[in-house]
């Protein structure tokens, strides 16, 4: 075997359906939403899902997380420049959640809040929404194909169980094919467990 696999962060909140939030700041409503995502196909389907819903709205505002290591973007709609979408962004990062999206719809309430209470009124708004989110933990996994000797397979499937990989699929004959997944910092410690049985072969790499 070579070095271990440099330790990267392979696990992350995210949250669980969608929650709402709101605040209202001289008549202006902010309605917030904290809804979950995998991609950016899916952020630009669930803004335009928005901004047709809350069409009357004078801003539909945004920001968004994906994955462990957090990529992100942030919108203002029309608002000055960093009073929105980073607000909203920050909360998201303060939160410590991925993988989620949060909108924030502003109905305009005639009365100019000023760049200081547009950002209190956003980061409060997405707060809001995001206090009412149901956490979940969320891993980042690879993914591992082998084949063993019959003989083995009680002794590789113990293996898989006690690192917490999860079986994917398994077919048994005189050589047994498994495919599982297991957390990426825990991988190297599986497979050189694994390698000590004589049978096992890997047949792809993660």
């Amino acid at each position: 075997m070579g070095m271990e696999k440099h330790i990267v962060k392979d696990v992350y909140n995210a949250i669980e359906g969608m929650a709402e939030g709101f605040y209202s700041e001289k008549r202006s409503r902010f309605l917030s939403f904290a809804l979950p995502v995998c991609s950016t196909e899916e952020v630009k389907e669930m803004v335009g899902r928005f901004k047709k819903q809350y069409h009357d709205a004078r801003h539909v505002c945004w920001a968004y997380s994906l994955g462990a290591e957090g990529e992100c973007r942030a919108w203002d709609d029309g608002e000055p420049s960093s009073t929105a979408g980073k607000p909203i962004l920050g909360q998201i990062r303060v939160a410590g959640v991925s993988d989620v999206i949060i909108i924030v719809v502003r109905y305009f309430g005639g009365v100019e809040l000023g760049t200081g209470g547009l950002s209190v009124a956003y980061r409060r708004a997405a707060a809001d929404a995001l206090s009412h989110a149901k956490l979940i933990l969320r891993t980042v996994d690879t993914e591992f194909t082998l084949t063993c000797a019959y003989e083995d397979l009680d002794r590789v499937l113990k293996a898989i169980r006690e690192s917490g990989a999860k079986v994917q699929e398994c077919t048994t004959d005189i050589r047994c094919r498994l495919r599982f997944t297991i957390r990426v910092n825990h991988s190297d410690a599986l497979r050189r467990r694994l390698e000590a049985l004589k049978s096992v072969n890997f047949t792809l790499q993660p």
